[in-house]
């Protein structure tokens, strides 16, 4: 995919008005824009973004689905760009991602923050996430709200195809390789994720 770097200032300078200062390094630098505006294209791509959408709505949204069911949306807190909204066993919760020197990571406390992985694609931190859920061992229950991300609720139903590059996926990554047409292995690189 290529970016017109007008397009990605113009993408970047919206951001910084919904988003305040989280993006404003990002509308000043250019290639800064045409990162982040490429990361906001990927993770629409994704089709478990749901853009500008209340804590309110999320938790309606979410309350009936199974525990690890998330969404992605704008944060409503202007220091950051996007919450993550994931439903618990106590219930929907939100947890904030933070956007920093062109890197994604999970908000926290100060003195744990550092010690975050940080990613250059949302989609890649919330697949690092999922992935590191489906090695979990079932916990004994001690009172303690656990906060797994196992399965993305959709804005509408993905195509086959998206579903078809997913599990191709989760069992290659050595996409050139397979004997498929040049126009089929550049779909499948557009979006390399397994979630």
């Amino acid at each position: 995919m290529t970016l017109r770097s007008a397009e990605s200032l113009e993408s970047a300078r919206g951001a910084r008005a919904r988003w305040g200062r989280a993006a404003a390094a990002a509308a000043e630098d250019p290639r800064e824009a045409a990162r982040l505006a490429a990361a906001m294209e990927e993770l629409r791509r994704a089709g478990w973004y749901w853009g500008n959408m209340s804590v309110a709505e999320a938790k309606e949204r979410l309350q009936d689905a199974p525990e690890g069911t998330f969404l992605v949306r704008d944060s409503s807190h202007a220091e950051y760009l996007l919450t993550i909204s994931v439903k618990t066993s106590a219930g929907p919760t939100n947890l904030r991602i933070e956007y920093q020197d062109g890197k994604f990571r999970l908000d926290s406390i100060t003195c744990v923050r550092s010690r975050l992985k940080q990613f250059s694609s949302v989609v890649h931190l919330i697949e690092y996430y999922v992935l590191m859920c489906k090695d979990r061992a079932e916990t004994p229950s001690n009172g303690t709200v656990h906060l797994y991300l196992n399965k993305p609720l959709y804005t509408s139903a993905p195509s086959l195809q998206h579903h078809c590059r997913i599990t191709i996926n989760k069992c290659t990554n050595q996409i050139w390789e397979l004997p498929l047409p040049t126009r089929l292995k550049e779909y499948l690189k557009e979006y390399q994720y397994q979630v």
